[in-house]
């Protein structure tokens, strides 16, 4: 389970360490997808492979589930981490989502995003406001019962 945020920065060859609360690496790498809010998705195996037949199921003349399938397929890169818990991010997805040498991680349960520092403090102020959360999460059912 991936929960909390962790902050880290790229060293000098690109690379990014993987915090060791994320660290129970699957042999079959990880799969870092372009997320939907500026930010990337870092997917294990299973949950990618989830999503992947997820998306494939949509119906093809759906211009949304078109754009879904490009977001989320086009950039999408299976990364395997050394033996310190290193990976490498392709250029393209960290101009994506504009990281630069810090970066946030952040668990979401089941995966996790990584976000640049800057927007990730936009996505805070967001999430923190308790007047648009109130609406934003009525319709939901988040009883505990």
């Amino acid at each position: 389970m991936f929960l909390n945020q962790y902050h880290h920065s790229f060293d000098d060859k690109g690379r990014l360490t993987i915090p060791a609360k994320f660290r129970e690496l699957p042999d079959e790498g990880l799969f870092v997808v372009q997320g939907l809010d500026r930010n990337l998705m870092v997917l294990p195996p299973v949950i990618f492979d989830k999503l992947y037949k997820h998306l494939v199921e949509m119906n093809l003349t759906d211009p949304a589930a078109r754009q879904l399938r490009q977001i989320m397929f086009s950039n999408a890169q299976q990364v395997y981490p050394d033996g310190s818990g290193r990976i490498l991010i392709p250029q393209n997805l960290r101009a994506l989502a504009e990281l630069k040498d810090e970066v946030v991680f952040v668990g979401q349960g089941d995966h996790y995003d990584i976000w640049a520092v800057e927007q990730w403090q936009k996505q805070q102020i967001l999430l923190n406001d308790p007047e648009t959360n109130a609406q934003r999460f009525n319709a939901l059912d988040l009883s505990l019962r």
